[in-house]
């Protein structure tokens, strides 16, 4: 069975060892040009700020060349540029290196079709087999230097479209952290283009610094530059610029959820929710579904990763869905998740309705939740096991449309997670040891 390289966003590891060293790099270059229907391919590539992304687009650009591609390289870019100029530009796929959020010694690979959207499993499987196909090699020669095509212009023109009635926050003050990744110098330029008075945080990067203590994992310094200074907003990206997170003018986080909630009310509002429903994760919290129930809008959940969260927006003809971790995605504008085009909408969300971030994130009202982790010594399907199926029914009945319960195994370790949400954390805390009991009877 061909070892797998692919995650839930694209290929990472650590640079320079497998399977990030130089040679199975270039064998996934060579192998993404072989599945490529056109002769010859044109490829983009796009990079972040890490120190081995300059050697990783080298050793990538080399394998794909010896399979008969075009290579253009974009430089530095934030991914969703790259998925938008491969689209735009009539490119066959798109390469963005990047390890996104993660620190510096890690990198990674996302790949996106000529649609300007996320490889599916499918086409992420037939590479992985021809990377292990030994019938084949790359010739051996040396990876040389990629002159670079400044795209970025035509990207930010197609973003800043998002906010329309940017004249309505002329002047606001705003901060932006640009997690010393892909963001630096595009975001700070884009909003103060829009008007905004902007003071841009982690915008100095040094090939070591991307996500340190920065960004939108790390948002202490941003809340705390909000707080002191009295701004109104404050933005986080992540190294590679596809997701965003936000600090309310008391420098409290908004998170995924929150900005799905007020988006999907405002879209709705101005007749752009498509489908009338929006997809989210099964992390995504209960507190969700019900707030958009109550304005009429279905949640549609799927797996954790934001290429589910596509597959599914296109399989049901949506435009909006995310994750809680900041990467959303507004289809009607861009194929995959774009911090810019995220914040543009919280900021246009904002200048229609006239409320503050902080009043439209407290419209979403948390419930508590609770998650206990079973270690099994074996895995069953739990609905064949009465004591544990009658368990979750009875919770199930219980918990009604005011809850959620959620038990599935974990990918990594042996172990089940058993996570309840609901409005009396002391009854759902009870449920979930209930459940664990007859886990730990019939599994452990």
């Amino acid at each position: 069975m061909p070892e797998r390289l692919f995650g839930t966003d694209g290929v990472r590891g650590t640079a320079g060892v497998h399977p990030f060293d130089a040679p199975t790099i270039r064998r996934l270059g060579a192998a993404l040009v072989r599945v490529l229907d056109s002769r010859p391919a044109r490829l983009i590539i796009g990079r972040d700020t890490r120190e081995s992304s300059p050697w990783i687009e080298r050793e990538l650009a080399y394998g794909a060349r010896t399979g008969g591609a075009q290579i253009t390289s974009a430089g530095v870019l934030p991914t969703p540029a790259i998925a938008f100029i491969t689209r735009s530009m009539g490119f066959d796929a798109g390469l963005m290196i990047s390890a996104s959020h993660n620190p510096f010694k890690d990198n990674g690979i996302k790949v996106f079709s000529g649609a300007g959207a996320k490889y599916g499993e499918a086409a992420e499987r037939e590479i992985e087999s021809l990377v292990a196909d030994r019938s084949w090699s790359v010739p051996d020669g040396e990876a040389g230097t990629i002159k670079s095509t400044d795209y970025a212009q035509p990207y930010l023109d197609h973003v800043r479209v998002a906010l329309p009635n940017a004249e309505r926050l002329s002047g606001s003050r705003i901060a932006v952290d640009c997690a010393n990744g892909a963001m630096t110098g595009y975001a700070p330029r884009l909003f103060d283009s829009l008007g905004f008075d902007v003071t841009a945080i982690a915008s100095s990067p040094d090939g070591r610094n991307i996500n340190r203590g920065c960004g939108s994992t790390h948002l202490e310094t941003l809340a705390a530059e909000v707080r002191a200074w009295g701004l109104r907003v404050g933005v986080a990206f992540d190294g590679d610029g596809d997701r965003a997170m936000f600090v309310d003018h008391l420098g409290r986080i908004v998170d995924g959820d929150g900005v799905l909630l007020m988006c999907a009310r405002q879209m709705k509002a101005e007749g752009r929710l498509k489908g009338n429903a929006v997809v989210a994760t099964v992390m995504s919290n209960v507190g969700l579904e019900i707030a958009l129930r109550e304005s009429g809008i279905e949640l549609v959940r799927c797996a954790v990763g934001d290429k589910y969260v596509m597959e599914e927006l296109v399989a049901r003809d949506l435009v909006l869905g995310g994750e809680q971790s900041g990467h959303i995605i507004f289809a009607d504008q861009m194929y995959t998740g774009d911090g810019l085009i995220t914040a543009l909408n919280v900021l246009r969300t904002m200048a229609a309705t006239g409320q503050e971030l902080a009043d439209l994130a407290a419209q979403l009202q948390r419930f508590p939740q609770v998650l206990v982790n079973v270690e099994v010594q074996r895995r069953a399907n739990l609905e064949e096991i009465p004591g544990i199926a009658d368990a979750m029914s009875r919770i199930e009945g219980q918990l009604g449309h005011q809850g959620r319960l959620l038990v599935r195994y974990s990918g990594t370790e042996p172990l089940l997670r058993i996570m309840l949400e609901g409005r009396d954390e002391g009854a759902i805390q009870l449920w979930a040891n209930e459940i664990a009991e007859e886990v730990r009877k019939h599994l452990a």
